[in-house]
Parts: structure tokens; C-alpha cells; sequence
């Protein structure tokens, strides 16, 4: 198997080996949940950093006992997927007060369920800067409660290593953006997503030396010029590639992206000099920002149309999951700034385990039916 297959792949597998042969070393997993929990004070631990994710959950029956219909399913997936065992591999998880539902999961987790190290870091809803040394405290206490509990060191130069080792990532993933702006597409959208999501479930020096071997994979690839419409995707938690996979079907070519799975998480380099605690923590805080940071509406249109702009989209689907209050919002602010400046925008809602796809491919073949009449 080629190192672009092994990425593609990966996420669809139901037992993931380099997880297997971490654990069966002796290695010990921290799991996290939002793309403000910083992975390199996790890795340069000695830990391996695991991105929380729910692609498999096809129902919510254990985690309704705990949590509202009224809280998104991508919460409720989580837990499930918790309280059905496909957890059981954690040593660690930390969350944080990224929107109410996570932080509900985060109770309800310490209750019931049996993860040895629990942690959350709380983030400011604004931006200044005492919310930075609020953050950066925030920081300093994880890594100091992390080393303390596993029993390990966290040195300066431990950090340093594990930036640049993120840092080589953020190079290469932009290097995958770059090749998507072609008017012949490389690569699908949804290979994409995969590649990205592959990112938080393998150990990080592997997938940066399969990921360049699989950039030149693609440079060789002929390009899709056959698509109905350019697309820029973005909205709630998209950890599946299953709706990307509709779209394309439906003859859309995904391009690029505003995910917390996708760009967002993987923008915006750390500086590799100074404090790199210091430098850790003002990557995270002041990268693009997410919906829950208020006053930060124009940035993050800013930074929307960038991405659509540079990757020369028909239009810009923006789905949010039922009960996501965040995007819920954000959406429709976003949608309402976007058309009147000629920019096509569908706010699609759906839950986190699809359902309901009829409705969804009505609504999308409607949408590019639209940008094809402009």
C-alpha cells in the first residue's frame, strides 16, 4: 500500500494498528477534543495526542440516558462511542469550555466513566490580552498536572521539538491546500478530509513522512476538471467524510474548507523561537478564530473569503448540526454578508451520524442548479 492510500484509509479502519502497536509499546494516549487543546505539550510528553472523533456512531441510545435531545449529536456521538467501550484505550482526555455541550460531556465523562487523567482547559470568549495570559496560565497548568499524573519530564527543549514537528505538518497540509486550488483537481475533497483527519490518529513523525511521500503521490495524478461547481465547505464538527462524498457525487468539487477539522485547526504556524510555551500559547489563542470567540465575526469573514477567494469558488456550503448554537449563528451571519457580494451560500442543517440524505441531496442539487443559472 502507497503512503497516499495508507492515509485514505485510516480512518475507515475499524482497529487502527498504529494505536495497536503504540499501546502494545507501552505508549500511553491523551485524547482531545477541540482544536484549542494544544497536541504539542501532549507529544512532546511522550504521549501520543488522539483527536476525539464519533465517525462510527449510528445512534445515541447510552448517551440519551445523560444528555438532552437538545444537545448536538456530535456531543452525544462522542459520549456514546465512550460508553460503548471505544474509549476504553485512554489514558487521558482533556476538553475544555469550547461551547456548552462539550463542557456538558465533560461532567458527565468525570461521572461514568473510568478515564484515569481527566482535564479541562478553559478559554476566554474574547480576545485581549488578558484573555492571552489567561490562556497561557491555562496552558502552564495542563502541562504541569499532565507530567505530574503520567510521571514524566516536559523540558524547553522537549516543546521546541514537538513545534517544529507540528510546524513540518502545517507546511505540508498548506502544501495539500495549494495543490486544490488547481483548475484540474488532484485530489477530491473528501480524499482530502481523509488525509487531514488521519492527522489526529496516528503518531505525528509517521503521518509527516507518509504525507510528503503522498504530496508527490498527488502532484502525478491527473486532474477532475469535470465538476459542476467549485466548493468551499464549513460549519459545525465535520469529522466524516460522507457529506463531502454527497456533494461530489451530486457532481461538486470540494476545494477547500473552513472546518475546525480542516483549515482552522491546521493554519497559522507556532514561532520557533522564544518561550515556546509562550509561543505555543499565542498560536492557539490568536489563530483563526472559532464562532465561541465574541467580537471576532469580521475576522472570521475575513478569513472565509480568503479561503473562497484563493481557491476560486462557485459557492460555499456551510452545514451546521441540529442544536450547534455556535454555527447556528455564525452561519446565517455569515450567509447574509456573503450574498450580496455575488457569493453563493447554502446553510444546510443535518446531524452529526447523517441521516435524512434525500433531503440533503435535494437541497445541494438545488444549490448547484443555482450557481449553474448565475
Amino acid at each position: 500500500m502507497n503512503a497516499l492510500d495508507e492515509l485514505l484509509v485510516l480512518p475507515d479502519r475499524k482497529e487502527n494498528p498504529y494505536l495497536k502497536e503504540w499501546k502494545g509499546d507501552g505508549g500511553r494516549v491523551v485524547g482531545f477534543a477541540c482544536g484549542y487543546v494544544p497536541e504539542e505539550i501532549i507529544h512532546a510528553a511522550g504521549l501520543f495526542p488522539y483527536r476525539m472523533e464519533a465517525r462510527d456512531t449510528k445512534e445515541t441510545g447510552l448517551a440519551d440516558v445523560y444528555m438532552h435531545r437538545f444537545n448536538c449529536t456530535f456531543s452525544r456521538c462522542i459520549l456514546q462511542a465512550g460508553l460503548a467501550g471505544d474509549y476504553d484505550f485512554l489514558d487521558g482526555f482533556c476538553l475544555l469550555n469550547g461551547c456548552e455541550q462539550i463542557r456538558r460531556l465533560y461532567e458527565i465523562w468525570e461521572k461514568h466513566l473510568p478515564t484515569d487523567y481527566l482535564y479541562m482547559v478553559t478559554v476566554p470568549h474574547s480576545i485581549n490580552d488578558a484573555g492571552f495570559e489567561w490562556y497561557k496560565e491555562e496552558i502552564y497548568n495542563f502541562k504541569e498536572t499532565l507530567t505530574h499524573n503520567f510521571g514524566l519530564r516536559c523540558s524547553t527543549a522537549d516543546l521546541s521539538k514537538s513545534i517544529k514537528t507540528y510546524n513540518e505538518s502545517r507546511r505540508l497540509i498548506q502544501e495539500l491546500y495549494e495543490l486544490r486550488k488547481a483548475e484540474e483537481v488532484p485530489i477530491s475533497g473528501a480524499y482530502a478530509l481523509k488525509i487531514l483527519l488521519s492527522a489526529g490518529i496516528m503518531p505525528r513523525e509517521k503521518y509527516n513522512e507518509l504525507l510528503k511521500e503522498a504530496l508527490d503521490e498527488i502532484r502525478k495524478r491527473d486532474g477532475n476538471s469535470g465538476y459542476k461547481a467549485r466548493l468551499m465547505v464549513g460549519g459545525s464538527a465535520l469529522d466524516d467524510a460522507a457529506l463531502i462524498e454527497i456533494i461530489e457525487e451530486l457532481g461538486g468539487e470540494v476545494v477547500t474548507d473552513s472546518l475546525c477539522f480542516g483549515s482552522r485547526h491546521f493554519m497559522n504556524l507556532i514561532e520557533e523561537d522564544g518561550d515556546p510555551l509562550e509561543a505555543i500559547a499565542r498560536r492557539y489563542y490568536y489563530h483563526n478564530p472559532c464562532p465561541r470567540m465574541m467580537g471576532e465575526f469580521d475576522d472570521r469573514l475575513r478569513f472565509t473569503e480568503e479561503m473562497a477567494k484563493g481557491a476560486n469558488v462557485d459557492g460555499i456550503i456551510l452545514s451546521k448540526i441540529v442544536f450547534c448554537d455556535n454555527h447556528a449563528v455564525e452561519s446565517t451571519m455569515l450567509a447574509e454578508d456573503l450574498e450580496p457580494k455575488n457569493v453563493p451560500v447554502l446553510v444546510l442543517e443535518r446531524e452529526h451520524m447523517l441521516s435524512d440524505i434525500g433531503r440533503l441531496k435535494t437541497r445541494i442539487e438545488a444549490f448547484m442548479e443555482r450557481i449553474a443559472r448565475r
